[in-house]
């Protein structure tokens, strides 16, 4: 069991799929590093990034949202 939630950013591919073998089901998902994205990782949650890490600045353009049945 995990402390916070657990953010995955910017997968686009076969990744995904391994990222959640290893970690388990995200509890966020983030089309990519956008100033949204950031004011939504929390402290003590995990964020796991396909490409880059939370030291990188966000987008300046915003990534849409995604819709979840």
């Amino acid at each position: 069991m995990r402390d916070g939630a657990l953010h995955f950013v910017g997968f686009r591919g076969d990744e995904y799929g391994r990222a959640v073998r290893l970690f388990g089901r995200p509890d966020f998902i983030h089309i990519g590093w956008d100033r949204w994205a950031r004011a939504e990782v929390m402290t003590g949650d995990t964020a796991l990034f396909a490409c880059g890490t939370a030291e990188d600045g966000p987008s300046a353009y915003s990534f849409p949202d995604l819709k979840e049945d």
